[in-house]
């Protein structure tokens, strides 16, 4: 089963994060078949940067997004489109 996960980058107390999809059992520092996006928490704002058509293809083919994941997509708005899209479909 495929996954959406953070795996952590940046240096010490300067923590960034990509969304890559993997094999669920997988650790995020290995084999990363897709970088979807970054994830930077460390501003006054943080950034979100995520490429929507991606994510929206990998979760149609069934991949399973990590709680944190899901939880920055609904703050994006990526996730509501996605769930809307399903239920028109």
């Amino acid at each position: 089963m495929v996954s959406i996960k953070l795996a952590r980058t940046g240096t010490k107390h300067q923590a960034h994060y990509r969304f890559v999809v993997l094999d669920r059992k997988k650790p995020t520092n290995g084999a990363v078949i897709e970088t979807l996006g970054y994830y930077d928490p460390n501003p006054k704002e943080p950034k979100i940067e995520v490429s929507e058509e991606r994510v929206a293809y990998w979760l149609g083919l069934g991949a399973q997004p990590t709680d944190s994941v899901r939880n920055l997509l609904k703050h994006n708005g990526i996730w509501q489109r996605f769930v809307a899209s399903q239920v028109a479909k």
